[in-house]
């Protein structure tokens, strides 16, 4: 059998050193640096034990040496074993996300250095809720915070005044809460100290003016309260803090707030309708409601500037007020990049007319997509710059969205995906640090009790500001170590995400030609261009004109794609994952074009039959950089087409 050619245009070597500097970076899909890790593991453990016998060499063993020799001891052992060895087989029958045979869903191998910190730190089992319990992770997980505010091009020296600061969470979802819960306190405090009739501050004159200000004038005026609280003496700072405080929406509650506030109406929140549903999530959970979520139409999947401009316009007409506007960096389903440079020149056009609001950008996806348009000195590369690298990536509107994060006011990261770390870590970035002081918490048995408002950068109240309480510091360390190691620009870990673009470029032309291969037997097309490292598949055989069953052709090709806990995985050969699109989200203009490109009659699209209300296709999540595995010139793309071709002639 002989190896595929490797796709047109990708045929020259690799750069020996970018090579050999990916080579290291992770286990590898045969398992190939299994020495590099057990030495690390081995190592460090050994270190760590030697930490604890040093901490006081004086103290006598509590675990005499004789203890093994116990049968209790050696029966304890004996059930942990089997325990371990159950587990041991169990995962066996886990999905390989390590091999370039696995398109699926947003995971891939795990980072070396990331996953060798976390199991050196897991032992030491700090939690980042304050310095008592982690003294050194904490400083870490402020800095992995900075290192990623420095990689969106925003200020990341502490001494700054405006210095941004980001923490972890468990995942885009709590991220994304977190830039609700900073907005509406932003939102909401001018009110507060206009309603607490707080003096010589310049206030706007009405409620309405004070709860559209916009982030950065209510940050300026959050200064200028801490300035004057500051010369007040402490009888009178105590008093005026405490009468601020009462009238803030966090206290007062939504219902309290507005009921006092009766010239206001509860802000909506504008998203695209491609934004995940943790947006629905959580505009329910600070207490806003779901009918205060407003989804903007999307034009070829990405938010329509347009209608964004329409429904800033109609709330400006009807005087209610915006919380926030969502820019998606890379949807979940199709990895499209919103036009956040839009999004921005609207909030400045709407802002100066008294409609003030957040920008947040869910950047889950695509937020290490940024590290390939940044210089090692911070600056952004041009779009002639970038596209040295590739064939057609970036379109301009995407060079300029990314160019437009410097301008945005918070981001949801997940180091969890395009960073190649372990479940559990996600990121929220805000570009003013001290705005996060309106989110503070006092708790006297976890924090100092002395006023550290507005202080955010200091580790030691970083567990104040964020939506967890317990959480493990061994994360902030996998994240830290991983940006130290692979630095983010383009020339240090933005080799990783360049690998997988470009291989998002060879699928799609490999793509094409799997359509003209096909013509006749079947109707196949890539309904979107992607604009980062996912792409979707839509697939119809031949004559057959209805929905329901070009879904159900579609669903059986998925079944022989699929993980099946019940088998052997070696049984599988390629592993694809599926999403939809609806007329809702795409827009009925380009439901019908996919859809009469298939050979499908959109007349059989019913909005009533499960079966039939949605069009299923194959997405292809292309993360693993060995997908073209240029030492061995195997193109994993062009077998997994040969693939394909295959499982349909069995469907």
């Amino acid at each position: 059998m002989t190896t595929p050619d490797l796709p047109p245009g990708l045929t020259a070597p690799i750069p020996d050193a970018e090579q050999r500097t990916l080579d290291a970076c992770f286990l590898g899909p045969y398992g190939e640096n299994d020495a590099l890790l057990e030495r690390l593991v081995v190592e460090f453990l050994r270190d760590h034990v030697h930490w604890r016998r040093n901490f006081h060499p004086e103290d006598p063993p509590a675990i005499p040496t004789r203890a093994s020799q116990h049968p209790a001891y050696q029966a304890f052992e004996a059930r942990m074993r089997n325990e371990l060895h159950q587990l041991s087989a169990a995962l066996k029958r886990s999905v390989p996300f390590h091999s370039p045979r696995y398109l699926g869903h947003m995971v891939s191998d795990l980072l070396l250095p990331g996953l060798a910190a976390q199991i050196l730190t897991l032992p030491y089992n700090p939690n980042n809720v304050t310095e008592d319990a982690a003294p050194v992770t904490l400083r870490l997980e402020m800095q992995a915070g900075l290192q990623l505010a420095r990689m969106l091009g925003w200020p990341d020296d502490p001494k700054r005044p405006d210095c941004a600061i980001g923490h972890l969470t468990s995942g885009g979802t709590l991220a994304n809460f977190q830039s609700l819960r900073l907005a509406l306190a932003l939102k909401g405090f001018p009110v507060a100290l206009l309603a607490a009739g707080v003096p010589d501050l310049g206030l706007p004159a009405d409620d309405w003016q004070a709860f559209n200000l916009g982030p950065a004038a209510g940050i300026e005026l959050l200064g200028k309260w801490r300035h004057w609280l500051a010369a007040q003496s402490p009888e009178d700072r105590t008093r005026w803090r405490a009468r601020v405080q009462a009238r803030r929406i966090e206290h007062l509650g939504l219902h309290a707030f507005f009921e006092r506030h009766p010239t206001l109406r509860p802000p909506v929140v504008l998203a695209p309708i491609t934004a995940h549903y943790s947006w629905s999530k959580g505009v329910k959970m600070i207490g806003l409601g779901r009918d205060q979520l407003q989804l903007i139409a999307a034009r070829g999947m990405r938010l329509c500037p347009e209608a964004l401009e329409q429904a800033l316009a109609d709330c400006e007409r009807e005087r209610l007020p915006v919380l926030m506007a969502v820019g998606v960096l890379g949807t979940t389903e199709y990895g499209t990049i919103d036009p956040i440079a839009a999004v921005v020149d609207a909030r400045a056009r709407f802002g100066a007319r008294g409609l003030g609001f957040s920008i947040h950008v869910d950047a889950a996806w695509g937020g290490y997509l940024t590290t390939l348009f940044r210089h090692p000195d911070g600056r952004l590369r041009t779009l002639d710059e970038v596209r040295q690298d590739y064939r057609q990536f970036p379109m301009p509107e995407v060079h300029a969205a990314f160019a437009a994060l410097e301008q945005v006011d918070s981001v949801t990261i997940d180091p969890h995906k395009l960073a190649y770390l372990p479940y559990g870590a996600g990121a929220f970035v805000c570009r003013d640090h001290r705005a996060m002081s309106l989110l503070t918490e006092q708790a006297d048995y976890v924090f100092d009790s002395a006023d550290s408002a507005g202080d955010a950068l200091d580790h030691r109240h970083f567990g104040q500001f964020i939506p967890e309480g317990s959480k493990p510091g061994a994360m902030a360390a996998a994240v830290y170590v991983a940006h130290r190691v692979l630095p983010l620009d383009h020339a240090h870990f933005g080799l990783i995400p360049r690998h997988t673009v470009q291989a998002a470029e060879a699928f799609r032309e490999r793509a094409e030609r799997f359509v003209r291969d096909m013509s006749g037997r079947i109707h196949a097309l890539v309904p979107f261009p992607p604009d980062s490292n996912l792409v979707c598949l839509a697939l119809n055989p031949q004559g057959n004109r209805k929905l329901s069953r070009a879904n159900a052709f579609l669903q059986r090709l998925h079944a022989q794609l699929n993980s099946d806990p019940d088998q052997p995985i070696q049984v599988k050969q390629f592993f694809a994952s599926t999403t939809t699109i609806r007329p809702a989200v795409v827009g009925a203009r380009d439901m019908q074009r996919i859809l009469e490109a298939l050979g499908i009659d959109p007349a059989t699209l019913d909005p009533d039959d499960g079966d039939a209300d949605r069009l299923i296709l194959l997405r292809h999540t292309l993360m693993n950089p060995y997908l073209i595995d240029h030492e061995n010139r195997i193109s994993y793309i062009d077998r997994y087409f040969g693939y394909l071709e295959a499982c349909i002639g069995n469907c």
